[in-house]
């Protein structure tokens, strides 16, 4: 059998360092049994999907794993097709603190900017 060559793919979401820099805070502070933090794409809000960052406690099958200098960054299976291309920051202004998401796959938003559809 010839020699099969396999190249890494990209990340489903890039995390700019300001998100990485979070990630590591959250990992700081995170429960003892924690072992990373996860973005997940649950049903609700008016558009229909919205963005939810979490602690995970353990590893499921599908999830996209992400190794980040702070910790362990996962992608919830189910929610990967969603966010392919995505880049994903984290921004502090006078009045609010966040993440957010360039989605390259979301055709639309509410107009509170909580939840989007694609």
């Amino acid at each position: 059998m010839a020699d099969v060559k396999t190249r890494k793919l990209p990340a489903a979401v890039t995390l700019t360092k300001g998100a990485e820099e979070r990630i590591a805070h959250l990992m700081g502070q995170a429960p003892d049994d924690a072992i990373g933090v996860k973005l997940s794409t649950p049903r609700r809000g008016c558009s229909g999907l919205a963005y939810s960052v979490d602690y995970v406690t353990e590893e499921a099958k599908f999830d996209e794993k992400i190794e980040t200098p702070g910790g362990t960054f996962y992608i919830d299976g189910a929610s990967v097709l969603y966010l392919v291309g995505s880049i994903m920051d984290w921004v502090e202004d006078d009045f609010t603190a966040g993440f957010t998401f360039e989605n390259p796959n979301a055709k639309g938003a509410c107009g509170c900017g909580e939840s989007f559809m694609v």
